[in-house]
């Protein structure tokens, strides 16, 4: 395993559940990421499917509470979650908000100082990750799936859609669909991108999908009862951009349910079916 440092393993249905930590080159510190590897895997290589966590998550709570790794054994599906951020790079105020700095990566490559030292996290995601998940676990790497939650929602969207040819498949539950027009977003990207909307829109996927679609029908799973619905996650506003350009969408409101995990182990084994398929 190159530069790999293995923390802790455990047997989970068949394959095993693995944390670790491993320089990056791309964040200019350590980082740390989970793999899911099913039974499978120890035959042949087999697809892998990208997590992206939401706002405070690290790269435990998915593996932890999304019932994932039962479905990732019986498709044949590797699982990997990333971290939502660097974490501990000294730069004064990263601890003091919970939807800004640590936790709160948001996926994007900050571009304004102090940030964009280290939190360069599209690029972890898009190319640093993958190439070391390709060059430590036996995986198909031409047959990659892009998923997330909240944050990781509008990551996944974000990364699927600018990078068509790396991801076959996306969907997302509660994303953060139009963060130019919501509160975190806005707070977000105006810390690490500057006051430059021309940039903003290379990380929105309500813009983006107007811009360049995506080759396969998007799922999403929203939760009526979640408490960010109105404010933050906007998927009227997606929904809306998908029309306008025919994307295929499939937006599927869940009544009463909220924007926990528990609504999260409730659809898993939907979204599993939809990268497997």
């Amino acid at each position: 395993m190159t530069n790999l440092t293995l923390i802790s393993e455990y047997k989970s249905f068949g394959g095993k559940v693995s944390f670790y930590s491993h320089p990056s080159s791309t964040c200019n510190l350590e980082m740390h990421f989970s793999v899911y590897q099913p039974p499978q895997a120890t035959q042949r290589p087999v697809p892998v499917l990208y997590f992206l966590s939401g706002l405070t998550c690290t790269e435990e709570n998915f593996m932890v509470k999304a019932g994932a790794q039962r479905y990732a054994s019986e498709y044949g599906l590797m699982l990997v979650v990333p971290d939502t951020s660097p974490r501990n790079t000294g730069i004064p105020g990263e601890d003091d908000d919970w939807d800004f700095g640590t936790g709160a990566g948001f996926y994007v490559d900050a571009t304004e100082e102090p940030w964009c030292r280290h939190y360069q996290m599209y690029s972890y995601i898009v190319q640093e990750l993958p190439a070391i998940i390709a060059a430590n676990f036996p995986v198909q790497a031409e047959k990659q799936g892009i998923f997330g939650h909240s944050m990781g929602g509008h990551g996944a969207l974000v990364c699927a859609m600018r990078n068509p040819q790396l991801y076959k498949s996306v969907s997302a539950f509660a994303p953060i669909t139009a963060p130019m027009q919501c509160p975190w977003g806005q707070k977000a990207f105006s810390r690490y991108l500057g006051s430059n909307q021309e940039i903003w829109c290379n990380y929105d996927a309500s813009e983006l999908v107007k811009q360049v679609g995506y080759h396969s029908p998007i799922l999403i799973d929203q939760g009526t009862a979640d408490k960010f619905l109105a404010a933050q996650l906007l998927p009227e506003v997606f929904e809306q951009a998908c029309t306008s350009v025919n994307q295929p969408l499939n937006l599927r409101y869940q009544t009463g349910y909220d924007h926990s995990y528990y609504f999260i182990a409730s659809f898993i084994e939907d979204h599993i079916r939809h990268h497997a398929n």
